[in-house]
């Protein structure tokens, strides 16, 4: 990484400050970019679902992990829910995705209101272990009785093809068939998932992130309180992929304590740690174990640090300077926060990060866990800050009542946000699509093969919030 000549800044720097400089470049497709990292983490894409209770759930994971990209579930997820959450994405097909399920005897309330958990648009109907049906989501305004049972609704499957369908003839399958969806079903008849035409397009483009046993990676949060090492060696005996050592203050007493603890438990598992913004406190935190450090601190958009307490720093000159000190010492870090373009993926990347963690973002997708909701704008989600007055009753809930409203008068994030589901993009898949498009092309603009190759040859430009403002499309028209 470095910067235009007299463009060196003086003072730091967010994503929106910078551009990149196109370079020379020979790579002459996004698709000869490997945009795979080298952390430790198994991810093909550089991409990490933040430990947010609102956003990092069962579907989420599985979807996610499929595509390249990891996520970590949150730390006041009980040990059980979190061992049946890990177990349920390590049983989970590698290109077929998991749809919801029914008997024919439940009613269309009950399909309607689980079809959108999943972004392909159907409940399948299995009757007596068999797919028999599919139930599509039924338009906005469409007039349908909720109270019939599926039996008499549910419509014939177009395409049923046996597990392990190679996605190309999946894909033209259905196309020949003019239909949607394909139901993958095993030996016995049994249903293994479904495959859309974009699902088997998708299959043939992403790597999934898989563990030595060919089955997909999840990681898993804990705090810095109570039995740490307990619950440590609790996630690492389900299955757990990676543990985070999780707080807003990464760069405390306790937490290198609870940091050392956990390495010292000897577990086998890649850790990180954080959140700091600074060399110090990353050095600090891979001496006490750390293999990845989470760098960010108020960044997020559910976070009211910075405006509560002027504590934090701008995330790209953050990135920069704790991968820089992580390099050093052979560790790696994520860039946790501020991300809400591709761009600001890309930039991370060029900062040295080997991932990019994101929240809210993906809060507004169909995988969230979040139940959907409707005004007259459309649709959305509600999430909130883990650090908010709503996260902190729940992680309080087994105190007494003194400690739960004491603790209640203090909070640093938002309780309830809306995120809209953008009608372009409403799956957590399309998203990745567009944030690996936009980090591909960087690549390409760069000269880059590869996301270490981006680090290295990236040219950056600091920019006025005029250029910044230059560089956004006007879908309206002038």
């Amino acid at each position: 990484m470095r910067f235009l000549e007299g463009h060196q800044p003086d003072h730091d720097l967010t994503y929106d400050d910078l551009f990149i400089v196109p370079n020379r470049s020979d790579v002459a497709s996004r698709f000869d970019v490997d945009i795979s990292t080298h952390d430790g983490t198994g991810t093909t894409v550089p991409l990490v679902v933040a430990n947010m209770t609102a956003i990092a759930g069962k579907r989420m994971a599985e979807t996610v992990a499929r595509r390249g990209g990891l996520v970590v579930l949150p730390q006041d997820v009980p040990i059980d829910a979190a061992a049946d959450t890990i177990a349920f994405v390590k049983s989970r097909d590698l290109v077929a995705d998991t749809p919801v399920t029914l008997g024919p005897d439940d009613l269309m309330a009950h399909a309607q209101a689980l079809i959108p958990k999943r972004a392909h648009g159907y409940a399948v109907v299995v009757d007596d272990g068999r797919p028999a049906g599919l139930i599509p989501r039924a338009a906005e305004g469409h007039d349908i009785d909720m109270f019939t049972d599926l039996r008499s609704t549910m419509i014939p499957i177009p395409v049923t093809l046996p597990a392990g369908t190679a996605p190309r003839e999946v894909f033209d399958t259905l196309t020949d068939a003019n239909a949607d969806l394909a139901v993958l079903v095993n030996d016995d008849g049994s249903l293994r998932g479904v495959l859309t035409r974009v699902g088997a397009l998708r299959a043939g483009i992403y790597q999934p992130n898989v563990d030595d046993e060919n089955r997909l990676r999840v990681a898993a949060a804990v705090g810095i309180n109570g039995d740490v090492v307990g619950r440590a060696k609790a996630l690492a005996e389900a299955g757990a992929d990676l543990l985070v050592v999780d707080t807003a203050h990464g760069h405390q007493v306790k937490m290198l304590s609870a940091l050392e603890a956990v390495a010292g438990a000897d577990l086998g598992l890649p850790i990180a740690a954080g959140n700091v913004v600074s060399g110090d406190g990353a050095r600090d935190l891979i001496s006490a174990g750390a293999n990845i450090v989470k760098v960010g601190v108020g960044p997020g958009a559910m976070c009211t640090t910075r405006m509560m307490t002027g504590v934090g720093r701008p995330q790209f000159s953050a990135v920069a300077e704790c991968a820089s000190a992580a390099r050093e010492k052979g560790a790696s870090v994520w860039a946790d926060g501020g991300i809400r373009h591709p761009r600001d993926v890309a930039l991370a990347i060029a900062a040295g990060a080997s991932n990019a963690m994101i929240g809210s973002w993906f809060a507004g997708t169909y995988e969230s866990p979040g139940d959907l909701h409707h005004d007259s704008h459309g649709e959305y989600k509600v999430s909130f800050g883990m650090a908010s007055k709503r996260a902190v009753k729940a992680r309080s809930s087994a105190d007494e009542a003194y400690d739960r409203a004491r603790k209640s008068l203090f909070e640093e994030g938002i309780s309830s946000s809306r995120i809209r589901i953008d009608p372009e993009r409403p799956s957590v898949e399309d998203l990745i699509d567009h944030i690996c498009s936009g980090v591909r092309s960087t690549a390409t603009y760069t000269g880059a093969r590869s996301l270490e190759e981006l680090h290295d040859k990236v040219v950056l430009g600091v920019q006025s919030a005029a250029g910044f403002a230059e560089g956004r499309p006007l879908p309206g028209g002038w």
